[in-house]
């Protein structure tokens, strides 16, 4: 008998016992559940609800009594939570379910602060055996899998559709450019050279051309993919692609030599750079796909598909390729000392996970979905974002690796990536050191080429 189907027991023991004493008492759980949320990601914690009143109201179908206390606790911030969880967790009072990005899976896997979720809910069985097997890639790590994906999404390149027919695509174009960059026929360069030709025919200000993302973000890591660069050998080992970082860092360098993206964009605030994309104050620009919710809401008011086309981020060149970056949020369970209350709280994750729950938060917070019959959900077909952005970027998404030193790794890598972008160091300087510190810091647990 495996831990799934010991855990499977164990709670129908503690259910038949609690119902045979004359139906007194009760089974009763308090499930903490806490995430980091935005204000249109409500079904974080929410679905974890929804799935408690399913569950006792299957038990009650049974002739059995199950009550369960969701008791949520909402952060705004990833600093305060990451500290908030490790805290708990030190002080034996971590939170039943944790919602939080993929790479805190290797870490707290490796201290004890989390169960491996595979030991506690069947994977070859509705709904987690719908969902995307590289969405359930990205929650493992060591050969298990030790979440389940509480949503997908993907960070596109962007334009304004009538800056491009300004200078010279038509409609026909632009429609046809997203295959045309999945094919590598519009690569990085020409999109140096089209935001210089909006900007030259003054339809955005200055610095305005190509409008990166203002901060430190995964985000980032697309371009050194679009060089042919690669996070980890496949093996366990972080890899730095000397080339293709260093083609990366150059990319950044010539769009401010072009004047098309400023020297100092880095720290431009949310509120300036939501502004400026979502009104046409910028050519081009990469950002969430969650964003969208943002910009054609009140506060902006974006005709998205009228005014905006997206892709995958162009590829580098000959040894680069379209790619974009996925950076699913994760449910995961933490090690108590009671079994059963840690397949309860599995249980509830895996039907927080059917399809038709998992599309109110997909659809409200401008996710994309996390299974394959999630498409079939009328408010997920209904919703045109939605569906076109789950067709043209999931299949072409990667991940972060999860490893305990990628944290380390991205550190080095912005820092590397500052220093040639404002014009600190060369990039040859920039990669140089970047060598030099990773190759200290991390000696054989990164591959340098």
């Amino acid at each position: 008998m495996n831990t799934y189907q010991k855990v499977l027991a164990a709670l129908a023991t503690t259910t038949m016992l609690t119902v045979s004493a004359g139906g007194a008492f009760a089974a009763e759980y308090t499930i903490s559940v806490w995430a980091n949320q935005g204000t249109r990601e409500n079904y974080r914690i929410d679905a974890i609800k929804i799935a408690a009143d399913l569950l006792e109201r299957e038990y009650a179908v049974r002739g059995e009594e199950l009550n369960i206390t969701i008791d949520g606790k909402i952060f705004t911030q990833w600093a305060e939570f990451n500290q908030a969880v490790t805290l708990a967790a030190e002080a034996g009072s971590a939170p039943s379910i944790i919602v939080t990005g993929h790479e805190n899976i290797a870490p707290w896997s490796q201290s004890g602060l989390i169960a491996p979720i595979e030991d506690y809910v069947d994977l070859d069985s509705w709904p987690l055996n719908d969902i995307f097997p590289n969405l359930i890639e990205i929650a493992s790590f060591q050969d298990q899998v030790w979440g389940i994906p509480q949503d997908a999404e993907s960070r596109p390149f962007f334009f304004w559709k009538d800056h491009m027919n300004a200078i010279g695509y038509s409609d026909d174009d632009l429609a046809g450019l997203a295959a045309k960059i999945h094919a590598g026929e519009y690569t990085l360069a020409n999109v140096l050279e089209d935001a210089k030709a909006i900007q030259d025919a003054g339809l955005v200000e200055p610095g305005h051309g190509f409008w990166p993302r203002p901060s430190k973000g995964g985000d980032y890591w697309q371009f050194y993919m679009s060089f042919g660069g690669a996070m980890d050998d496949g093996n366990g080992r972080l890899l730095l692609d000397k080339t293709a970082m260093a083609e990366f860092y150059q990319f950044f360098v010539d769009a401010v030599a072009l004047g098309v993206t400023r020297k100092n964009h880095i720290g431009t605030t949310w509120d300036e750079w939501h502004g400026a994309v979502a009104s046409g104050g910028a050519g081009m620009w990469h950002g969430g796909t969650w964003q969208v919710g943002e910009w054609t809401s009140d506060k902006y008011g974006l005709d998205f598909f009228g005014d905006v086309g997206f892709s995958l981020i162009p590829g580098g060149g000959d040894n680069g390729r379209a790619n974009t970056l996925t950076h699913p949020l994760v449910y995961l369970v933490s090690q108590q000392d009671d079994e059963d209350a840690i397949g309860i709280a599995a249980e509830l994750i895996a039907i927080a996970s059917e399809p038709r729950i998992n599309a109110l938060h997909a659809i409200k917070s401008a996710h994309l979905g996390i299974s394959a019959s999630e498409a079939s959900v009328p408010l997920y077909a209904g919703d045109r974002w939605a569906r076109e952005a789950t067709a043209v970027l999931l299949p072409n998404a990667t991940a972060a690796p999860n490893n305990v030193n990628f944290g380390q790794y991205f550190e080095a890598m912005f820092a590397g990536l500052q220093a040639a972008w404002t014009g600190q160091t060369t990039v040859d300087e920039a990669i140089a050191d970047l060598e030099t510190e990773l190759s200290a810091a991390l000696g054989d647990a990164i591959v340098i080429r």
